[in-house]
C-alpha cells in the first residue's frame, strides 16, 4: 500500500501549505539538543544496515517493540539485524496513533525515497532499498547530517570529557556543519547516586584539582566550563525529575558532599540543598560566560530496576514523573536574578501538566537584552507527537509571544531523525493555517510566513550566536 505521507501531509487548509512549502520547508536546522555521538560525526561512520542506522540505540521504538511482545533478544539483544528489521516491520501496521508510526514513513520516504508502508509484506523491497543507500558514500553520518539541511548541531558531554572530537571536526573545513558541544554535568549533580565519590574522582582528576568540598566540586566544574567554552560551548543542560530548589542551605550542602564521599547516607533535605548550591553556582557562571541554561523537568528514570541492572540507562523504561512545584522553579531563577546574574534560560517539561506553569514563569523572568530570554522549550520526549506538540505551541501562544519561539530539536541518537523537524514544522504550519481559517488569525502569508521562518531557524540562531 502507498504511503500516506505526501507532499501535503497534516496540512488541512491552503494557508497552512502556503506556509509550509513557501518558507518552512527549505528551511536550514540548527539542531541546539542532541545525542548524536561526535566521534561517529568525525568518523563519517558507515552503518552495517538499516536496523544499525534505524534501530539501534532508538529507546521509542524499543518501547513499542517491547509493549507488542516483542522478546528483548529482537529489543536490545543479539540477535541479527535482519531479524530485528522484521520484528519491526512486523510491529508497524499495529502503531497507528502513535508518534513513531508517522516518524517512522517520514525517515523511509526523506531518507529512502521509500513509498510503501512498512510491514511484513514490504520488509524485504524496503530493507534493500534502504541498505543499498546506507552502504553508499550518500548513507554515511555526514552525508546523512547534509542531506538534512543541517547548518549546526549540539551533542551533549559530560564535564569531564575531552572534547578531542569536537576539536577535530572544528579543524575539519572538509565539513561544513559546525558541531558543538554542550556542558551536561549530570553525574556531578546526582549526589544520591552510588557513582557520584567515583565521578568525582574522574571531574577532579580533568580539573587537575582534589575534590573534598563543596567549594572543590565547584572549583573543578568552573574550570571545566572554562574548557568547554574554549571549545565553542554555548549551551549548557540539566536534567531533573521535581527538584525542591527552595531549599537553601549552605552548610546542609556541604554536609551532603562530605556523606557522599564517606559513603554516609544523605538526608533527601541534604540532598536538595545540594542541588540548590550547585545550580545557584553554575546559573551564576553560565550567565557570566553566556552559556544558555536548559533545564528540562519532570522525567523519572529507571523504573524497571532489573532491566536497569541487566541493561544500564537510556534504553526506554525511563517515564513522565511528578510536575515540578512553582515555588521550587521560581526559587532557582529568582535567586539568579535577584543579583543579575540569571542566563538565557530554556525551560522543558516532561509532564504536560507544567505546560502553562512554565509558559507563565518563562514571563516573569524577561528582561532582555534580546527578545525572549527565558523560553518554554519544544515539546520533550513524551510530549513530541502531534498533539503534545500542538498543546505546546498553544500555551505559548496564549501565555508568552510565540513568535519569538526558538522551535524544534531532535532530542535524539540517531542520525536519521531529522524528520522531526519536518513533522514539528507542518504542526506548526497547520495550527497557524486553522487560526486564519477560524478567523483567530490574519490571512497574510507574509507576516505569518515569517514568523513561521523564525522560529524553525531564525529565532534560534540568534539565541545562541551562531553566525549564519
Amino acid at each position: 500500500m502507498k504511503t500516506f505521507i505526501n507532499e501535503d501531509f497534516l496540512l488541512q487548509n491552503k494557508m497552512a501549505r502556503r506556509l509550509y512549502h513557501d518558507y518552512a520547508e527549505n528551511t536550514p536546522i540548527f539542531d541546539y539538543h542532541c545525542h548524536l555521538n561526535p566521534q561517529e560525526i568525525y568518523d563519517d561512520t558507515r552503518f552495517t544496515d538499516l536496523a544499525h542506522a534505524w534501530l539501534g540505540g532508538d529507546h521509542y521504538k524499543w518501547r513499542v517493540l517491547r509493549a507488542a511482545g516483542v522478546p528483548e533478544e529482537y529489543v536490545t539483544g543479539s540477535a541479527p539485524g535482519r531479524e530485528k528489521f522484521d520484528r519491526f516491520a512486523a510491529v508497524m501496521p499495529g502503531l497507528i496513533g502513535n508518534p513513531i508510526y508517522h516518524w517512522s514513513h517520514l525517515e523511509l520516504k526523506r531518507f529512502f525515497d521509500v513509498d510503501e508502508l512498512l510491514d511484513p509484506a514490504t520488509a524485504d523491497e524496503i530493507w534493500a532499498k534502504a541498505n543499498e543507500k546506507l552502504q553508499s558514500p550518500a548513507g554515511s553520518a555526514r552525508s546523512l547530517i547534509r542531506e538534512s539541511n543541517v547548518r549546526a548541531l549540539c551533542t551533549t558531554d559530560d564535564p569531564v570529557d575531552s572534547l578531542e572530537w569536537h576539536k577535530k571536526l572544528a579543524a575539519d573545513t572538509s565539513f561544513a556543519v559546525k558541531v558543538l558541544p554542550t556542558f551536561r554535568p549530570e553525574k556531578a549533580m546526582n549526589v544520591t547516586d552510588l557513582g557520584y565519590p567515583a565521578y568525582l574522582q574522574k571531574l577532579g582528576a580533568a580539573a587537575n584539582l582534589y575534590i573534598r568540598t563543596l567549594d572543590d566540586v565547584k572549583q573543578a566544574l568552573a574550570a571545566r566550563m572554562e574548557y568547554f567554552a574554549a571549545c565553542g560551548c554555548r549551551l549548557s543542560d540539566h536534567s531533573f525529575g521535581s527538584p525542591d530548589f527552595t531549599v537553601w542551605d549552605e552548610s546542609a550542602a556541604e554536609q551532603a558532599v562530605h556523606k557522599a564521599l564517606t559513603g554516609e547516607p544523605l538526608l533527601d533535605y541534604e540532598a536538595m540543598a545540594y542541588q540548590s548550591a550547585v545550580m545557584d553556582f553554575l546559573g551564576g557562571l553560565y550567565a557570566e560566560k553566556g552559556f544558555t541554561m536548559q533545564l528540562h523537568l519532570g522525567a523519572i528514570r529507571n523504573l524497571h530496576t532489573k532491566r536497569f541492572r541487566a541493561l544500564g540507562a537510556d534504553i526506554g523504561c525511563d517515564s513522565i514523573g511528578d510536575p515540578i512545584p512553582a515555588a521550587s522553579l521560581a526559587a532557582l531563577l529568582d535567586r539568579l536574578a535577584a543579583r543579575d546574574a540569571l542566563p538565557q534560560t530554556i525551560l522543558y517539561t516532561l509532564n504536560a501538566a507544567d505546560n502553562d506553569k512554565l509558559s507563565a514563569a518563562a514571563g516573569c523572568f524577561q528582561d532582555g537584552p534580546g527578545a525572549g530570554k527565558i523560553q518554554f522549550g519544544s515539546a520533550w520526549w513524551f510530549n513530541d507527537h502531534f498533539d503534545g506538540m500542538t498543546a505546546q505551541l498553544k500555551s505559548l501562544a496564549n501565555i508568552g509571544v510565540l513568535s519569538h519561539f526558538i522551535g524544534m530539536l531532535t532530542d535524539s541518537r540517531s542520525f536519521l531523525s531529522y524528520p522531526r523537524h519536518e513533522y514539528f514544522r507542518r504542526i506548526l504550519c497547520r495550527l497557524f493555517g486553522e487560526w486564519v481559517e477560524q478567523g483567530m488569525a490574519p490571512g497574510d502569508d507574509k507576516l505569518l510566513g515569517g514568523i513561521v521562518r523564525d522560529i524553525c531557524y531564525g529565532n534560534v540562531v540568534r539565541y545562541i550566536g551562531l553566525e549564519d
